[in-house]
């Protein structure tokens, strides 16, 4: 109990003490004397006596003032007295006046210029402004002249508890891991007071807890808030409201506080293992169930989240650890079991397996504890199902000779049904592998024979797919691929591997190689190719040439002897017999051509050919050659210029039998009007009978006297376009002024409904004074030219 009063009395006690303390100096500031010196400057003259008269009688001064103090917010019916000014000049006569200048003066602070008292008259807030500099100075009433220089001093603002802590930077979030030791950090929180942290514990701020305990604590000066509880688990709860409370005045009693809240939320760890849903699963799949298709899914539950709750399947025992398999959803973590082989219901109807989850990230804290995997046993059930035929092998290769038989058997395929009813299996050969129909296949037993004759030389391979068909269920169907390869036989003959040709020199030498040839066999003999070379029986003898046979397939040809002239005889033919080594063997006759040329010295062919050897010596086939590209220039050159003669002197008369007019190409042709749907032959307006016998010019307009035609006007809606279309064929084909370079034909019927008249203005003229073209040299250097020549038709008319 007197412990607890003696608190009391600290509490109650101790703020009244240091408000006195701090008030109490200032409430009198002036000094014993009653005087305030404002400067030490020289002594001046006052009332008459000189500067050194007033320096050895001064009067002492009792001290040197620099500061004033006032407390901020003070509130009373009258301006509260800061301090007061005093000189040691001030005979007490009144003379001298008080001035106040700087910070504040005449506003904040107001001085009596009689006694030098200062009186703030309004609140202050040291938060605002904390001092304030001012200038005092004395001066005579009368003169306003200066006593004493001026003096500078401050006005401190004194400081009193009114602001409550603020936590600028709240509301806060923090997060620390679950199941932490006591004492882990947590975060730090910040609250600030405006108050004057250097005088008095306005600004001293302790924290505390108001809400949160007994889960985190708080240091009471550093703020750092930290873990109070162990083992707290974020499965159980998640979130937590921690209220922080900050109190000036050292948290003594009547102190200003804030507040703030920090929400704490836990994060996880791995602190807990996967757990399956079920002990058991059971799942029934069908047999003809794809490969890598899903059988079921299986999921362990872990309360952990993210990265904690990751887990890992395995198959660790059970008899179809080899049939199936398991991987994890990366989305739902459940575990897919998936096929791996086919299943066969009549070989096993069903599957026991034991699948374990376990997680993948452990935390090495928990290790000791309940180990991180659970297992569980999935039971697989398979279902009978109908499924296809299956061929005892799942590709076949044949081998057949060329010369095999038709009809002749050259294989066999067998399928079985799988399921218990064992149905009767079909057999075909897919068409689309076999377009040639070159095989056949029983449909009851499998047996593949040939249909038409093999050549291997063609074709050494052929694929086909045999097809299986359940006879009762047609559904069910099975394909396997047949390779059928082509064995060889020799009946293929060799034969010269190219046309050779050779070329003996007159001047060869008896001996003399003069070709060496080869030979090839189409056909493929296991042991390779070995041929052999003869003359005809009736050519053994031959006196021009022998034959030697070498050791690697190929045969030499020799010359007998020398002096052959090809005058006599240019070329020479050599039957060679070429046998291979096959069973039985074949042989066929190649003719070898020989030709004989004109060499150098040393042995190069030069001429080949009986012509080139009477030619005469200065003359080389490159020489003649070149004469001939001559002739044939000259020739070219000549006939060019013949046929541009031809043409200058073409004669400008129209023939019969050119008709300019089929050669023209009409633009701007008018048509019949809306309704006209038939196009207007020109062919139709050529005058058959001609013109008296007249051939106009091509180039000058005709000479004839223009005879104006009647104009025409629009036809009335009732008259039929066939008759006036040939109304006016029959005044074309009788008008003998109708220029023959000129396509333009008149209509003066615009079709029913038109109310467009005529658009020509060849047939507006109703004379030939009406005709004057002078405005189509207005028109531009595009119509100067047509301007020209009619202007020249009027000029002919009136001479």
């Amino acid at each position: 109990m007197p412990e607890r009063l003696g608190e009391m009395f600290v509490d109650v006690w101790t703020p009244l003490i240091l408000l006195w303390i701090t008030v109490l100096p200032h409430i009198y500031m002036a000094p014993k004397n009653d005087t305030f010196v404002l400067s030490t400057h020289a002594p001046m003259e006052l009332n008459g006596v000189s500067d050194q008269q007033k320096v050895l009688n001064r009067s002492k001064r009792g001290w040197v003032w620099n500061q004033m103090f006032v407390l901020e917010e003070f509130s009373g019916p009258e301006p509260i007295l800061v301090g007061r000014l005093h000189t040691d000049l001030d005979p007490g006569i009144s003379r001298i006046k008080y001035i106040l200048s700087g910070e504040g003066a005449g506003t904040i602070f107001v001085i009596n210029d009689k006694t030098g008292d200062i009186h703030a008259m309004k609140r202050l807030d040291r938060e605002e402004k904390s001092e304030y500099t001012l200038t005092a100075q004395a001066v005579d009433r009368d003169t306003s002249k200066p006593l004493e220089p001026p003096s500078e001093f401050i006005i401190k603002v004194q400081d009193i508890n009114d602001n409550a802590p603020e936590f600028v930077n709240g509301p806060y979030h923090a997060t620390v891991p679950e199941m932490s030791v006591v004492g882990t950090f947590v975060t730090k929180v910040t609250a600030t007071d405006a108050d004057d942290p250097v005088y008095g514990n306005s600004a001293k701020l302790v924290y505390s807890i108001l809400e949160g305990q007994p889960y985190f604590s708080i240091e009471p000066h550093t703020a750092i808030i930290k873990t109070a509880l162990s083992n707290m688990d974020r499965e159980a709860r998640e979130e937590y409201l921690v209220v922080i409370q900050a109190k000036d005045m050292g948290g003594h009693m009547g102190g200003l506080s804030g507040t703030t809240t920090v929400t704490v939320t836990l994060t996880d760890v791995n602190d807990n293992p996967p757990k399956f849903a079920m002990s058991q699963y059971q799942f029934v799949i069908p047999e003809d169930i794809a490969l890598g298709d899903p059988v079921g899914r299986v999921r362990a539950n872990d309360r952990d989240i993210d990265d904690n709750a990751k887990s890992s399947f395995d198959i660790i025992d059970g008899d179809g650890r080899d049939i199936f398999e398991i991987t994890t959803d990366s989305q739902t973590q459940d575990g897919i079991i998936r096929l791996r082989k086919p299943l066969d219901f009549e070989s096993k109807k069903s599957y026991t397996l034991k699948v374990e989850a376990a997680n993948i990230h452990i935390d090495p804290r928990f290790i000791s504890g309940v180990p991180f995997k659970d297992t569980a046993t999935v039971k697989v059930t398979v279902e009978d199902a109908d499924e296809p035929p299956v061929f005892s092998s799942p590709s076949y290769l044949l081998e057949v000779h060329e010369n095999a038989a038709i009809n002749g058997v050259i294989g066999q395929v067998t399928a079985r049904d799988p399921d218990g009813s064992s149905s009767p299996i079909r057999f075909s050969i897919d068409r689309h592998t076999d377009l040639d129909r070159q095989f056949n296949i029983n449909a009851d037993d499998g047996k593949i024979t040939l249909a038409t004759a093999l050549d291997r030389e063609t074709s050494m391979w052929h694929n086909i797919t045999v097809v299986a068909t359940e006879t009762r269920n047609h559904s069910q169907i099975s394909r396997v691929p047949v390779a059928i390869k082509v064995l060889d036989v020799n009946d293929n003959a060799p034969e010269f591997a190219t046309d050779y040709e050779a070329f003996l020199c007159e001047n060869g030498k008896p001996g003399q190689i003069i070709q060496t040839v080869s030979a090839i066999d189409k056909d493929d003999p296991r042991n390779g190719h070995f041929f052999f070379y003869s003359l005809l029986p009736e050519m053994v003898n031959n006196p021009n040439f022998t034959i030697k046979n070498n050791e690697d397939n190929s045969l030499s040809v020799l010359a007998r002897h020398n002096g052959f002239n090809r005058l006599k005889q240019e070329v020479y033919l050599l039957p060679i017999i070429i046998s291979d080594s096959g069973n039985p063997p074949m042989s066929s006759t190649s003719t070898l051509t020989i030709r004989v040329c004109g060499c150098s010295n040393d042995g190069v062919v030069q001429s080949c050919n009986a012509e080139a050897y009477v030619l005469p010596i200065g003359l080389s086939m490159g020489a003649l050659i070149a004469i001939l590209a001559c002739i044939v220039l000259l020739l070219v050159i000549v006939v060019l210029f013949v046929t541009l003669r031809r043409h200058k002197n073409e004669p400008l008369i129209i023939k019969d039998d050119e008709d300019v007019r089929e050669n023209i190409i009409r633009y701007d042709d008018e048509g019949g009007g809306e309704e006209d749907t038939e196009a207007f032959d020109i062919a139709t307006l050529q005058n058959p009978d001609g013109i008296n016998g007249y051939l106009p010019r091509k180039d000058i307009k005709p000479d004839f006297q223009f005879i104006p035609r009647q104009g025409h006007t629009s036809t009335p809606n009732g008259v039929d376009v066939d008759e006036f279309i040939n109304v006016r064929l029959h005044e074309a084909d009788n008008d003998p002024t109708a220029p023959p370079y000129d396509s333009i034909q008149i209509y003066g019927y615009e079709g029913r409904g038109s109310v467009a008249g005529s658009l020509s203005s060849l047939e507006s003229s109703t004379s030939d004074s009406d005709q004057n073209f002078d405005y189509l040299t207005d028109w531009g250097p595009r119509f100067k030219r047509l301007g020209e020549l009619y202007s020249v038709g009027e000029s002919d008319r009136e001479t």
